[in-house]
């Protein structure tokens, strides 16, 4: 299943984002994965510990953040979500990044195979970052991936 898909499957687009307090964008990022069923409750807060512990190794050069924990923590079925922020966001001791993808994985092997190489092909199109960028609903966001 493609990210697209599973974004859509997840109702995991937010768009428009003002928010400023980076835990608080990881809880926001989370909230559809638990609402639809493919993390637990506490995923959010192990994004946040693990960040704290281990700082946001997840954010690159290019503005994104793909925030994500271990499959044990709380993991229940692989899935994404997508926070575009109205104004670029530092993640704890990290750059700042306005994007922010975060995938939820049941093993380290679909997470390897499956969100990595999704996110990588995303990373690596200007253009579909910069679309991303201006784009002003869910809809818009699904026509550009």
């Amino acid at each position: 299943m493609t990210i697209k898909q599973l974004l859509i499957d997840a109702q995991a687009i937010q768009v428009g984002i003002k928010e400023k307090d980076w835990q608080k964008i990881i809880y926001l990022a989370a909230r559809p994965l638990v609402a639809q069923g493919y993390v637990e409750e506490r995923y959010g807060q192990a994004v946040i510990d693990s960040t704290l512990e281990h700082g946001a190794y997840y954010v690159f050069d290019e503005g994104i953040a793909m925030p994500h924990a271990r499959p044990e923590c709380g993991v229940i079925k692989n899935g994404f979500s997508l926070v575009l922020l109205d104004e670029p966001v530092q993640f704890h001791d990290s750059d700042k990044a306005d994007i922010v993808i975060m995938f939820a994985a049941r093993d380290s092997n679909s997470h390897i195979q499956d969100g990595i190489r999704a996110i990588v092909s995303l990373l690596d199109d200007e253009e579909v970052l910069r679309q991303l960028r201006q784009a002003r609903t869910p809809e818009q966001v699904v026509e550009i991936l």
